[in-house]
């Protein structure tokens, strides 16, 4: 499909309007950068791209800026210091000029038949004047180099290709929760939310995926197997080792996202919302537990139990809920057997689920 194909403007305050912001984060991605970017590039004039080059060292800026001369009216680039991806998806956010915001890892992609269906279906609610503040994909875990992947899907969540709100939502399964990857935010729901990540931190698309959803009012599930979520890379955040050697980053997101929703409140006004935020909490809660568990220092161990402490010092209903209500609760169980029981469930749900 040529790049030309639908091209749109809306006319005041001398804006461009476009039907997305795609932001693509980009340090040091110059092996993988273009795989991204390709696949963006086919949706053409009714999608921006910004590429953020976070004070790459490699050969990402200069890549960066030859898509810029070559799709003038697409891809917008900022070079920048370090920041880390949170500063990435800000500068993104803070420029984006798309109705919908979209943040694509610069070694993920999108599978393009699915992509231009999301976009007819944005068009369609865009000539009825229908109001949609996230829509909801499915996503890949895309084994590329073992030749292996994993559909993550919501059939079971939200009903298929139908406007809802927070009241229709189902149970989701133990694998399943709501992820960057998935979420095509409304930009106005997200600066209204006022999400902004902090620097020099991983994990932070865990902010990015919870903060805003007090926000939105109005969901539509798509179908779609849409994003593509590579994992292979030995300097992964994912992997293992990697977490466990930024364990403190990852347990100052968990108490940021622990914090960043008055639950109590929510949970008289939408407590459907509040019941599925309470279990992402308890799945960020036990990550970080195991994670410590793994590294097994004394140090690791006062450090988890520092952690749980201060979630029962800032909100206690949520900590005796997480204690005895939800997975977490298994990750914090006494003593070395206790431990033992914890690591050994941990070994199976990687194998089964296949998240790293």
């Amino acid at each position: 499909m040529p790049y030309h194909y639908g091209i749109r403007t809306a006319i005041g305050k001398g804006i461009f309007m476009k039907d997305i912001t795609f932001t693509v984060p980009c340090y040091n991605s110059e092996e993988y950068m273009e795989r991204c970017i390709d696949s963006l590039l086919a949706v053409g004039k009714r999608a921006e791209i910004i590429i953020v080059d976070d004070g790459s060292t490699d050969r990402t800026g200069e890549i960066a800026d030859e898509y810029a001369r070559e799709f003038p009216e697409i891809v917008r680039v900022v070079h920048q210091e370090n920041g880390g991806h949170g500063a990435g998806v800000n500068a993104g956010l803070a420029l984006a000029k798309g109705r919908y915001f979209k943040v694509v890892d610069s070694d993920d992609w999108l599978d393009r038949e699915a992509l231009h269906k999301l976009m007819k279906k944005i068009r369609q609610w865009d000539k009825s004047g229908t109001t949609v503040d996230l829509i909801v994909c499915n996503y890949i875990y895309d084994h590329l180099y073992e030749n292996r992947t994993k559909r993550m899907g919501y059939g079971n969540v939200f009903p298929k290709g139908r406007i809802c709100g927070w009241k229709d939502l189902k149970r989701f399964k133990p694998s399943q929760y709501l992820v960057m990857h998935a979420l095509f935010y409304r930009t106005k729901v997200l600066k209204k939310s006022r999400v902004k990540l902090p620097k020099h931190t991983f994990y932070v698309d865990n902010i990015f995926a919870n903060q805003p959803l007090p926000y939105v009012h109005s969901i539509c599930y798509l179908d779609l197997d849409l994003y593509h979520y590579f994992l292979g890379r030995e300097d992964q955040s994912v992997n293992e080792k990697i977490l466990m050697q930024r364990i403190d980053q990852q347990i100052r997101v968990t108490k940021l996202v622990s914090g960043c929703t008055d639950l109590e409140q929510l949970r008289i006004h939408n407590p459907k919302l509040a019941e599925y935020l309470t279990r992402n909490i308890s799945i960020m809660m036990a990550i970080s537990s195991i994670h410590l568990l793994l590294i097994g220092t004394a140090e690791a161990l006062k450090k988890r139990e520092m952690l749980w402490n201060y979630v029962k010092n800032h909100d206690k209903e949520l900590y005796h809920t997480l204690k005895r209500k939800t997975v977490s609760g298994f990750t914090f169980l006494p003593g070395k057997l206790g431990a033992s029981v914890t690591l050994a469930g941990y070994k199976i749900a990687q194998k089964f689920y296949q998240f790293n």
